[in-house]
């Protein structure tokens, strides 16, 4: 992933990249409420078991957990509750009939903020077998022998 001007990020799914074979990549806005966007400003954000699903017309972000900020006095959110991604209707519509594909479903990918807002990578991911949990590894670790061996070639 190529990290642009302007973007910072505030965390990453790692296991999902490792888990899923992504097929594509779609960036989408959130709903935050009260202090929840000074949290993920200090970085207290966690990925694990969170998902994203379209119901009716609209996509949801499910256990995304987001710590509440220490200095709020009052309505604090639950830190699981489901937040509202932010599309346009023909994105949403095609993510309707990606996940509608049997065995595909949406995977938040990082949480970063851009010019500003905060905003989610969403992947449309295909589950990963343990077989191809390890190919993938092997390629990656094969890859990484590659680099360094031309690395160590140009030193010469």
């Amino acid at each position: 992933m190529v990290v642009e001007e302007g973007v910072r990020i505030i965390a990453r799914n790692r296991k999902a990249r490792h888990d899923f074979e992504i097929l594509e990549e779609i960036e989408a806005g959130i709903v935050l409420a009260g202090a929840e966007v000074k949290s993920l400003r200090e970085g207290r954000a966690s990925f694990t078991d969170s998902y994203a699903r379209v119901e009716d017309a609209e996509v949801w972000l499910f256990n995304l957990h987001i710590t509440p900020y220490e200095s709020a006095q009052f309505d604090v959110p639950d830190p699981k509750r489901p937040r509202k991604l932010l599309l346009h209707r023909r994105q949403i519509k095609k993510l309707r009939g990606l996940t509608a594909e049997a065995g595909l479903t949406l995977v938040p990918l990082d949480l970063h903020f851009r010019r500003g807002y905060a905003k989610v990578m969403l992947g449309v991911a295909r589950g990963r077998t343990r077989y191809d949990k390890r190919e993938a590894l092997k390629r990656k670790q094969a890859g990484r022998e590659v680099d360094r061996a031309i690395r160590d070639a140009r030193k010469d």
